[in-house]
């Protein structure tokens, strides 16, 4: 039986030791800036995801990938040695996608944005083609519908 508890703190524990591991003692000229944004174990604790960002382009990205792929055997000594748990997770790096996500989705709602920008001065100084609003009547007739049916139920 798992606990996921365990392996929440575990995990909240590696992503810290691997971040400040990063910071201090990995002096790989090829990592760029990178941000440890999460980490996941598994349920019996032999294996550990960390997601990570880095800040710039593609070569940026793809170097500091590298750069973490050799440094993995330093961060897993490092977190072995701070964690003090009796078997030490593999690491396994993965870029995380929620920054390229997140810069979709604003590319969407910008495109959003215009087209509702863009209809809404086509709309300008339009009228419906039969009239004001069709499907609404005027407030007049309303008043008229109510007193019907007011004056229809005090007759039964």
């Amino acid at each position: 039986m798992t606990d996921t508890a365990r392996a929440r703190k575990l995990a909240d524990r590696i992503r810290v030791v691997v971040a400040e591991t990063l910071e201090r003692r990995i002096k790989d000229p090829r990592l760029g800036f990178v941000t440890i944004t999460d980490a996941r174990v598994t349920g019996d604790l032999r294996e550990a995801t960390v997601f990570y960002t880095v800040y710039g382009d593609e070569t940026e990205r793809s170097a500091s990938a590298a750069a973490l792929e050799s440094a993995k055997g330093i961060l897993r000594s490092e977190v072995g040695r701070q964690t003090g748990v009796r078997f030490t997770p593999t690491l396994a790096f993965v870029a995380d996608a929620v920054p390229d996500n997140a810069r979709h989705i604003d590319d969407l709602l910008a495109k959003a944005r215009m087209a509702d920008a863009e209809v809404r001065s086509t709309a300008v100084g339009k009228t419906h083609a039969a009239g004001p609003d069709p499907y609404r009547a005027p407030a007049s007739e309303r008043e008229d519908d109510v007193d019907v049916d007011a004056d229809a139920e005090d007759e039964d």
